[in-house]
Protein backbone atom coordinates (compact mmCIF):
# COMPACT_ATOMS: atom_id res chain seq x y z
CA UNK A 1 0.00 0.00 0.00
CA UNK A 2 1.05 3.29 -0.46
CA UNK A 3 2.36 5.44 1.91
CA UNK A 4 1.82 9.51 1.98
CA UNK A 5 5.35 10.37 3.45
CA UNK A 6 7.63 8.94 0.55
CA UNK A 7 7.59 10.36 -2.70
CA UNK A 8 6.52 8.75 -6.09
CA UNK A 9 8.93 6.45 -7.40
CA UNK A 10 10.58 7.03 -10.98
CA UNK A 11 7.88 6.68 -13.69
CA UNK A 12 5.71 9.03 -15.22
CA UNK A 13 3.61 9.90 -12.44
CA UNK A 14 0.23 11.46 -13.14
CA UNK A 15 -2.22 13.16 -10.13
CA UNK A 16 -5.91 13.11 -10.82
CA UNK A 17 -8.37 12.33 -13.33
CA UNK A 18 -6.61 12.03 -16.73
CA UNK A 19 -6.52 10.31 -20.43
CA UNK A 20 -6.73 6.86 -18.11
CA UNK A 21 -9.84 8.49 -15.95
CA UNK A 22 -12.38 5.95 -16.77
CA UNK A 23 -10.89 2.76 -16.71
CA UNK A 24 -9.66 3.73 -12.96
CA UNK A 25 -12.81 4.19 -12.56
CA UNK A 26 -13.87 0.49 -13.66
CA UNK A 27 -10.70 -0.71 -11.90
CA UNK A 28 -12.02 1.16 -8.72
CA UNK A 29 -15.50 -0.59 -9.51
CA UNK A 30 -13.60 -4.04 -10.14
CA UNK A 31 -12.05 -3.23 -6.65
CA UNK A 32 -14.92 -2.69 -4.67
CA UNK A 33 -16.36 -6.34 -5.53
CA UNK A 34 -13.39 -7.83 -3.74
CA UNK A 35 -14.86 -6.61 -0.99
CA UNK A 36 -18.14 -9.63 -0.35
CA UNK A 37 -15.88 -12.48 -0.21
CA UNK A 38 -13.11 -10.66 1.93
CA UNK A 39 -10.62 -9.86 -0.68
CA UNK A 40 -7.98 -7.26 -1.01
CA UNK A 41 -10.10 -4.54 -3.29
CA UNK A 42 -7.78 -4.39 -6.17
CA UNK A 43 -9.22 -4.31 -9.56
CA UNK A 44 -7.40 -4.17 -13.37
CA UNK A 45 -8.82 -3.78 -16.76
CA UNK A 46 -6.98 -4.21 -20.48
CA UNK A 47 -7.55 -1.65 -22.75
CA UNK A 48 -6.94 -2.76 -26.24
CA UNK A 49 -5.04 0.16 -28.89
CA UNK A 50 -8.53 1.67 -29.69
CA UNK A 51 -9.48 2.44 -26.02
CA UNK A 52 -11.75 -0.69 -25.90
CA UNK A 53 -11.95 -3.03 -22.52
CA UNK A 54 -10.68 -6.40 -23.46
CA UNK A 55 -10.00 -7.59 -20.00
CA UNK A 56 -11.20 -7.25 -16.79
CA UNK A 57 -10.02 -8.91 -13.55
CA UNK A 58 -10.59 -8.47 -9.52
CA UNK A 59 -8.77 -10.08 -6.48
CA UNK A 60 -9.75 -13.66 -6.06
CA UNK A 61 -7.56 -15.27 -4.22
CA UNK A 62 -9.69 -15.70 -0.72
CA UNK A 63 -12.86 -16.25 -2.63
CA UNK A 64 -11.15 -19.23 -4.81
CA UNK A 65 -8.41 -19.93 -2.43
CA UNK A 66 -6.29 -18.87 -5.63
CA UNK A 67 -2.49 -17.97 -4.61
CA UNK A 68 -2.45 -16.58 -8.53
CA UNK A 69 -5.99 -15.18 -7.94
CA UNK A 70 -4.28 -11.61 -8.33
CA UNK A 71 -6.44 -8.87 -10.70
CA UNK A 72 -3.97 -8.59 -12.86
CA UNK A 73 -3.75 -11.98 -13.72
CA UNK A 74 -7.14 -12.53 -14.39
CA UNK A 75 -7.60 -9.51 -16.72
CA UNK A 76 -4.98 -10.93 -19.03
CA UNK A 77 -6.05 -13.96 -18.97
CA UNK A 78 -9.24 -12.41 -19.84
CA UNK A 79 -7.83 -10.42 -22.40
CA UNK A 80 -6.21 -13.20 -23.79
CA UNK A 81 -9.30 -15.32 -24.51
CA UNK A 82 -10.87 -12.09 -25.95
CA UNK A 83 -8.60 -11.65 -28.45
CA UNK A 84 -7.05 -15.08 -29.48
CA UNK A 85 -3.87 -14.81 -28.41
CA UNK A 86 -1.73 -14.81 -25.25
CA UNK A 87 0.10 -11.79 -27.25
CA UNK A 88 -1.33 -8.58 -25.86
CA UNK A 89 1.14 -6.06 -27.89
CA UNK A 90 -0.65 -2.94 -27.95
CA UNK A 91 -2.61 -3.12 -24.79
CA UNK A 92 -2.21 -1.26 -21.61
CA UNK A 93 -2.99 -2.89 -17.84
CA UNK A 94 -5.09 -0.50 -15.86
CA UNK A 95 -5.06 -1.39 -12.33
CA UNK A 96 -5.77 0.08 -9.17
CA UNK A 97 -2.06 -1.06 -7.22
CA UNK A 98 0.98 -1.37 -8.52
CA UNK A 99 1.68 -4.92 -9.84
CA UNK A 100 3.76 -7.48 -7.55
CA UNK A 101 6.84 -9.59 -9.05
CA UNK A 102 4.17 -12.00 -10.31
CA UNK A 103 2.09 -9.53 -11.87
CA UNK A 104 4.95 -7.69 -13.41
CA UNK A 105 6.12 -11.17 -15.01
CA UNK A 106 2.73 -11.40 -16.15
CA UNK A 107 2.99 -8.43 -18.26
CA UNK A 108 6.01 -8.81 -19.58
CA UNK A 109 4.71 -12.38 -20.90
CA UNK A 110 1.96 -11.10 -21.93
CA UNK A 111 4.05 -8.33 -23.95
CA UNK A 112 1.94 -5.33 -22.77
CA UNK A 113 2.92 -1.94 -23.87
CA UNK A 114 1.96 -0.02 -20.50
CA UNK A 115 0.73 -0.49 -17.26
CA UNK A 116 -1.22 2.50 -15.59
CA UNK A 117 -2.04 1.81 -12.38
CA UNK A 118 -3.45 4.17 -8.80
CA UNK A 119 -1.55 3.69 -5.74
CA UNK A 120 1.94 2.90 -5.33
CA UNK A 121 2.79 -0.42 -3.60
CA UNK A 122 6.10 0.39 -0.99
CA UNK A 123 5.95 -3.01 0.24
CA UNK A 124 5.67 -5.01 -3.02
CA UNK A 125 5.42 -2.82 -5.86
CA UNK A 126 7.83 -4.14 -8.87
CA UNK A 127 7.32 -1.20 -11.33
CA UNK A 128 8.68 1.24 -9.78
CA UNK A 129 8.60 1.08 -6.29
CA UNK A 130 10.39 -2.05 -4.46
CA UNK A 131 11.39 -3.40 -7.68
CA UNK A 132 11.55 -2.10 -11.51
CA UNK A 133 10.74 -5.39 -13.17
CA UNK A 134 9.00 -3.95 -16.23
CA UNK A 135 12.04 -1.96 -17.08
CA UNK A 136 15.03 -4.19 -16.50
CA UNK A 137 17.37 -3.73 -19.46
CA UNK A 138 17.73 -7.68 -19.41
CA UNK A 139 14.00 -8.44 -19.89
CA UNK A 140 13.56 -9.03 -23.34
CA UNK A 141 10.04 -6.70 -23.22
CA UNK A 142 9.41 -3.40 -21.40
CA UNK A 143 6.80 -1.71 -20.51
CA UNK A 144 5.61 1.61 -20.11
CA UNK A 145 4.84 2.60 -16.19
CA UNK A 146 2.50 5.85 -15.93
CA UNK A 147 1.68 5.81 -11.92
CA UNK A 148 -0.08 7.66 -9.68
CA UNK A 149 -3.43 7.69 -11.50
CA UNK A 150 -6.32 8.44 -9.26
CA UNK A 151 -3.42 7.76 -6.44
CA UNK A 152 -5.80 8.85 -3.59
CA UNK A 153 -9.44 7.18 -4.31
CA UNK A 154 -6.81 3.71 -4.96
CA UNK A 155 -5.02 3.98 -1.51
CA UNK A 156 -7.98 4.92 0.44
CA UNK A 157 -9.90 1.91 -0.24
CA UNK A 158 -6.75 -0.13 0.49
CA UNK A 159 -5.90 1.42 3.75
CA UNK A 160 -10.10 1.32 4.77
CA UNK A 161 -9.97 -2.10 4.00
CA UNK A 162 -6.93 -2.84 5.93
CA UNK A 163 -7.44 -0.68 8.65
CA UNK A 164 -10.46 -2.64 9.31
CA UNK A 165 -8.38 -5.78 10.02
CA UNK A 166 -5.82 -4.20 12.29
Amino acid sequence: MTDASMPAPPGRAVGGVSEFGPWIEESLRLATECLRAGDVPVGAVVVDAAGQVVGRGRNVREECGDPTGHAEVHALRDAARARGSWRLDGCTLVVTLEPCVMCAGALLQARVDRVVFGAWDVKAGACGSVWDLVRDPRALHRVEVVGGVQEERCAALLHDFFAGRR
